[in-house]
């Protein structure tokens, strides 16, 4: 499909090779994984607790079961990793809202070619569009910014699912004639010189959305956009809904494992916590994401490079790298060390990750789709060894942004839950179980973050975000 600023969307449109990769229609989903797709959170919290006797069986089915206020669909980003002591475990390097993943996963079941697309919208969007009360009246609408391949089978989808006409709108930034408007609350779009109100809408607005659509609105946005100012598309917030989440939970044997994050960094005091990880970090820039904005430090010269970039932004996080034995950072808990691919027939290994979506309805949380994504060159074992750009051998991320502003994917890193990919991992069963609990828990501190910002009225509190997050010029983004 082209990135067509609007077109009607209706039902019976739906046409597989148009909202997954081709490679992904030709792949038979490995066997493994689809057990663990079937599991159900019952059995999933029972081997969980079996596993882990330290965790409250009570607050793991309570986690599984959270119907989420506002966060309601998330994917986080999990490295495999282990420690000096060979200690295995995943940890979650961020959480996005509204993440890509649908167009990556072979069918669950040949005959429901909608897969997560339909499973998405039906025990996640369509109970939030039809409990929600005083909706606008108006149409339902997907926007989107990037990544038309999914918006456009939402859209298909949710035709279906309606039984009526979905508006596919493009949503930029740096749009010269935006086709999307909040006005008193409402949302709208630009249908045939007429702004038309919206009832619901599907939001695929990754990119800053904050700068074009308020944290919340009368219209029904899955998910509104104060998910992403809660840490869905803030790393800052994000790591500070971590750490609170991980006090409460202490008690009852359950915590979101995360590298060691220092946050409210300025520019200044960034080579002072690169230095005190041993030289070796990771500095991001918290409101980007797509692999934007994201550095890895493993020498003074690119910490150099970093510091001569003009980011915009006067806030950053430095987090502990994740490496290979004997340059990792040094962090509080320790070193640790990247797992990666099963070795290749040359003895290399990848540096991989896991991408998990999860979705939550009434019925609590529920697992949507599943991938996994390697970095271009290989993991060396010394960095002398290693090539000019660290990234080029620690980033998975899979976006690409040409020279005109627009999104490209490199494919070919990607690693599908079929029976040749998913063997390179080198995972099992209850490597996709502690995932998928991870990710839960990490929506879940996200959706309280959430919850904490906004008022009894149901308005958004920017005083306490701007105290939580002191950085004037996102401030400055935020529309209101």
């Amino acid at each position: 499909m082209t990135d067509n600023a609007h077109r009607v969307v209706r039902p019976g449109e739906f046409e597989a090779r148009e909202h997954f990769y081709p490679r992904v229609l030709n792949a038979q989903i490995h066997p493994l994984v689809r057990y663990f797709m079937d599991l159900g959170n019952e059995r999933i919290a029972e081997r969980y607790c079996h596993l882990h006797p330290e965790a409250s069986a009570g607050a793991v089915r309570a986690a599984l079961g959270r119907h989420m206020r506002y966060f309601r669909w998330g994917g986080a980003d999990l490295f495999t990793v282990t420690d000096e002591k060979g200690r295995r475990q995943l940890v979650v390097i961020e959480t996005n809202s509204c993440p890509s993943g649908q167009k990556s996963i072979p069918l669950l079941h040949e005959r429901e070619e909608q897969a997560g697309y339909r499973v998405l919208v039906e025990r996640a969007f369509l109970p939030l569009m039809q409990h929600r009360r005083g909706l606008p009246q108006g149409e339902v609408a997907v926007i989107f910014d990037k990544n038309p391949m999914e918006a456009s089978g939402y859209a298909a989808v949710l035709a279906d699912a309606l039984g009526g006409p979905v508006h596919l709108v493009s949503c930029h930034s740096d749009a010269p004639e935006p086709l999307v408007r909040v006005h008193e609350d409402v949302l709208s779009i630009h249908i045939e010189g007429i702004w038309t109100p919206v009832r619901a809408a599907l939001r695929y607005v990754t990119q800053r959305p904050w700068n074009r659509i308020p944290p919340l609105t009368r219209t029904s946005v899955f998910n509104p956009v104060l998910v992403c100012l809660a840490g869905g598309r803030n790393k800052m917030l994000a790591a500070k809904a971590y750490d609170m989440f991980n006090a409460g939970m202490y008690a009852h044997g359950l915590a979101i494992r995360s590298p060691e994050t220092i946050w409210d960094v300025t520019l200044e005091q960034v080579p002072l916590w690169v230095a005190r990880m041993g030289g070796v970090a990771v500095i991001k820039v918290p409101y980007s994401n797509a692999g934007q904005g994201v550095y890895t430090i493993t020498n003074p010269g690119e910490l150099d490079a970093f510091m001569a970039i003009d980011h915009g932004y006067e806030r950053f996080i430095v987090q502990s790298l994740i490496g290979n034995v004997g340059w990792s950072s040094l962090a509080r808990g320790g070193r640790l060390y990247h797992v990666g691919t099963v070795p290749n027939k040359h003895g290399q290994i990848y540096v991989a990750d896991l991408r998990f979506m999860v979705g939550s309805g009434p019925g609590g949380c529920f697992p949507v789709a599943i991938y996994a994504r390697r970095a271009r060159q290989a993991l060396v074992l010394h960095l002398a060894d290693g090539p000019p750009s660290s990234w080029d051998m620690l980033g998975t991320n899979l976006s690409v942004r040409r020279e005109d502003g627009s999104w490209d994917t490199e494919s070919d890193r990607l690693l599908l839950m079929d029976s040749r990919d998913f063997n390179r991992l080198g995972i099992g069963l209850d490597d996709l179980i502690e995932a998928y609990l991870q990710t839960v828990m990490a929506v879940t501190a996200i959706d309280d973050m959430a919850a904490n910002l906004v008022t009894k009225k149901g308005r958004f509190r920017k005083r306490l975000f701007r105290s939580l997050n002191p950085d004037p010029v996102l401030l400055d983004e935020i529309r209101s």
